[in-house]
């Protein structure tokens, strides 16, 4: 099928096309399987991706024994091998045709740029579709609070792609916290080896016409228009504010996880970040950031005072615990340490090999009851049964958005604080309302465009430019980015 022509579908006609699909599987009929809005010959979901040329086929084919049966991709080029490998799927560059045109979609899997997951995935909702979406859930933190909310206006499944969240790592985390083995946790260092591509980058100057299989349009969806450079597309995108998260967006979802869960965080409220040179354009090579959280409610055993999570990227190691051996390693790609008044875990990336401190308390160690849901199915099968489950009675997928909405809107409030860091302060944060109470109105923000540096004659020339902008004002576009005309959607007004 030839999807070169753009759609002549307009948001308002494909919207209120979505409403009428909505009252259409509000009522099921008994012949149709719990969570499936048609009447299926077995048991298996009709699966749609979107962004299928990267992680989306990896992701797709650990559901492969459901049915694929439609792929959506801006570029028809890097999306080859997923045609290839489900050759009777049909094919869209534009995901609002492809839910226009395929009626019987039951689920969305969503593995696009980060600046297009809230869009995606909310269009499917509205239209009673279940949705599967890689972290980070969203590019902001307005649009991870929308995607929560929505999840439980329109009961469906949904699943975020931070697959460890699954794994028997992340469980025995929490129900060693919550037995008391280690006290009261009062503060957490966690770190990853990310970014593994460029950042600290500035726009580029060139302005090459994009590939005939790339639509640039639709990559572009709801942000700025910028020309199209190969720079940004395919995966190179993470680095770009516009279009990705930077390294704590690419990971923080995977590695601050266990800590949102085994401590029982919501909002946090406050931030404090400094990084490498930060420019308008992208994120920086390295950072560190501090949150602060409030006390909370005992669980288990354990009271939950206020913590301090301290968080490093670009390879930034924390300090080594005093307990651990000179043969003990940090994982490098990414890890955790929990401190609490009675001992210490360090675990790796995921949750991965949880570990007490010093070691050899691990030969003694009598693990505790377990009190969490196993998933002998995988991350990913999870999210397909409870799509399968009539929501009245659906245990709801790991990563759902009750629990992935909190950890995605922790990781991007952290960005927050990095976009911000040139008022040089520790800013507080009311979480209920999504903005910062301690900026004034008239505090401006000081961020590089553009550095040069040459020697000429044996003196070095710097060449740096600033731009200035209300702190408020961007603070308040960074919560809440406005979309480019013509990919408004309602949630997001």
């Amino acid at each position: 099928m030839n999807d070169q022509k753009k759609t002549k579908l307009s948001r308002r006609d494909f919207v209120a096309k979505s409403a009428v699909t909505l009252g259409g599987i509000s009522i099921l009929p008994s012949t149709v399987i719990a969570g499936l809005g048609h009447k299926a010959p077995s048991d298996k979901l009709n699966i749609a991706g979107v962004g299928v040329g990267g992680r989306g086929l990896s992701v797709l084919n650990a559901m492969n024994k459901e049915n694929i049966v439609g792929l959506c991709d801006v570029d028809w080029h890097y999306s080859e091998k997923a045609f290839k490998t489900y050759p009777k799927a049909k094919r869209y560059k534009d995901f609002r045709k492809m839910l226009d045109e395929m009626k019987d979609i039951d689920a969305v899997m969503v593995a696009t740029p980060d600046h297009t997951h809230a869009l995606v995935a909310a269009t499917a909702m509205m239209m009673g579709k279940h949705v599967y979406v890689e972290k980070p859930l969203t590019l902001s933190v307005s649009e991870a609070r929308v995607l929560t909310n929505m999840a439980k206006e329109y009961k469906v499944a949904t699943q975020m792609g931070n697959q460890g969240n699954s794994g028997e790592g992340v469980r025995s985390i929490c129900e060693w916290i919550w037995s008391g083995k280690i006290g009261e946790v009062k503060e957490v260092k966690a770190w990853t080896n990310r970014p593994i591509w460029p950042q600290g980058l500035e726009r580029p100057k060139g302005t090459p016409q994009p590939p005939s299989t790339l639509d640039w349009d639709l990559f572009l969806g709801p942000a700025k228009y910028r020309p199209y450079n190969p720079i940004y597309t395919p995966w190179n995108w993470r680095a770009w504010w516009d279009f990705g998260t930077g390294a704590l967006g690419d990971m923080g979802c995977h590695i601050l996880d266990p800590v949102v869960q085994a401590l029982r965080l919501k909002y946090a409220t406050s931030v404090e970040a400094s990084s490498t040179q930060l420019n308008t354009e992208s994120a920086p090579l390295a950072s560190t950031i501090h949150f602060e959280f409030p006390k909370r409610e005992k669980f288990g055993k354990v009271k939950m005072p206020e913590l301090k999570v301290t968080w490093t990227d670009g390879g930034i190691l924390p300090e080594r615990p005093a307990e651990m051996l000179e043969s003990e390693r940090f994982d490098p790609s990414g890890g955790v340490i929990f401190e609490g008044t009675k001992g210490k875990i360090v675990c790796g990336c995921y949750g991965k090999n949880p570990m007490l401190l010093p070691s050899s308390e691990m030969d003694k160690f009598k693990r505790p009851k377990q009190t969490l849901r196993r998933i002998d199915q995988g991350h990913y099968m999870d999210w397909v049964r409870a799509c399968k489950e009539d929501p009245s009675s659906r245990v709801e997928a790991s990563s759902n958005f009750e629990n992935a909405g909190p950890l995605t809107e922790m990781v991007l409030m952290g960005n927050l604080g990095l976009r911000l860091q040139s008022l040089k302060k520790k800013l507080l944060w009311d979480g209920d309302n999504m903005r910062f109470t301690n900026i004034s109105d008239s505090e401006q923000i000081k961020v590089v465009t553009s550095d040069h540096f040459e020697v000429v004659n044996g003196h070095p020339i710097f060449d740096t430019k600033y731009a200035t902008q209300n702190a408020l004002e961007a603070a308040a576009g960074y919560v809440k980015p406005k979309y480019r005309k013509g990919w408004e959607i309602k949630p997001f007004a």
